[in-house]
């Protein structure tokens, strides 16, 4: 990259510096402030064919296996089953459905960067997808109807509320750190990894909130738009130092936005706010031993008490240095915003109309 960086620096006679400040107002402008289209084309490509040279995941690529459908393994004949315990369906969810206005203004700025999405799908991510199978294959325990069979009803149970036709891996890996992740990415082998301490901290329910929460990043295509946006941050700052951060900020509050988006995720496939909301109580300072006397309630009222501190002289001074850099949301904030639209008529709406669908089948 260093490399690249020199030999652009050399050509280029004349680059385009934003004003300062620029970007850090609006994500959409920072994202697209980066200079000329063709010298940025020029610079995302030299990254692009770099990075599968690297190493990394410089591998020989195997046939892939036939991913499940989740037609094999749920019956799709009414919106309501037995596996959903009362809960209606999306069967027609879009990501814009349940994203967060930022996130959808990142994805819509993003959309104009098609090209570079093209490269990153066709040259990158197939080894990307390859080496996690090969990591997770090896190094977790893939679920499925004869392997911890709950967990794979759970994932199957979530994948039909969100309408999500294509079944991810789902594989459990043991680690102390209570967390789940995914690439992100609907490719040919989508997966879903959750640790064991995250099992053991949670109830049934909450897990399954986690799933799906995993499940809106796929949804939502972050994984890829995600990358996107690394490309045009290393290719801004080649130009600028300066334009490099604006993106760069752009892109972490996108990231933030995104969490929020996957915690709606989380709510239709719960469909009970204190579900959604306990998990993230709980992966804030929840114990197994002390669990059961979480408050979820007693922590909203926490978000109070963050405001009127943030207000003060000094917390107006911290509140910035909290969340920059971060890729997640604060939790105290995280949750209030998940409160609030779970109050809202937006969330309203696609129950409603989820019930009005589930009606009219009979």
């Amino acid at each position: 990259w260093k490399v690249h960086r020199r030999m652009f620096a050399r050509s280029r006679t004349r680059a385009t510096t934003p004003t300062e400040g620029e970007g850090a107002n609006r994500s959409c402008t920072a994202l697209a402030s980066t200079g000329s289209i063709a010298r940025l084309g020029l610079l995302c490509f030299l990254v692009l064919t770099a990075i599968p040279r690297s190493g990394s995941f410089a591998t020989g690529r195997r046939p892939l296996a036939p991913r499940a459908r989740l037609a094999d393994v749920q019956p799709r004949a009414s919106v309501r089953c037995a596996t959903t315990g009362g809960r209606v369906r999306f069967p027609t969810l879009r990501a814009t459905d349940f994203q967060h206005p930022q996130d959808q203004a990142a994805t819509k700025a993003l959309s104009g960067f098609w090209p570079i999405e093209t490269a990153i799908r066709t040259l990158i991510l197939p080894v990307i997808e390859e080496a996690s199978f090969l990591d997770n294959i090896a190094s977790g325990i893939l679920v499925g109807p004869d392997q911890l069979p709950s967990l794979h009803a759970s994932l199957v149970e979530a994948c039909a509320i969100l309408g999500v036709s294509t079944l991810p891996d789902l594989y459990v890996r043991n680690n102390p750190f209570p967390n789940a992740y995914t690439l992100a990415i609907d490719g040919k082998r989508p997966f879903i990894v959750v640790h064991s301490s995250l099992i053991d901290l949670l109830t049934p329910a909450e897990v399954q909130a986690v799933l799906a929460h995993e499940l809106g990043h796929l949804l939502c295509n972050h994984g890829v738009l995600i990358t996107v946006a690394n490309v045009l941050a290393l290719a801004a700052d080649a130009f600028s130092p300066r334009a490099g951060q604006a993106v760069s900020a752009a892109l972490m509050r996108w990231r933030r936005s995104a969490e929020l988006s996957c915690d709606r995720a989380a709510l239709l496939v719960a469909q009970d706010p204190q579900v959604a909301l306990s998990v993230i109580v709980k992966l804030t300072g929840g114990t197994v031993a002390l669990r059961d006397e979480i408050s979820t309630e007693a922590f909203l009222r926490q978000v109070q008490r963050y405001d009127e501190s943030a207000q003060t002289r000094v917390g107006k001074q911290l509140v910035g240095s909290q969340t920059s850099g971060a890729s997640h949301p604060l939790p105290i904030l995280r949750a209030a915003e998940l409160n609030r639209w779970s109050q809202g008529a937006e969330y309203r709406h696609l129950l409603a109309s989820a019930n009005r669908r589930q009606a009219s089948l009979g």
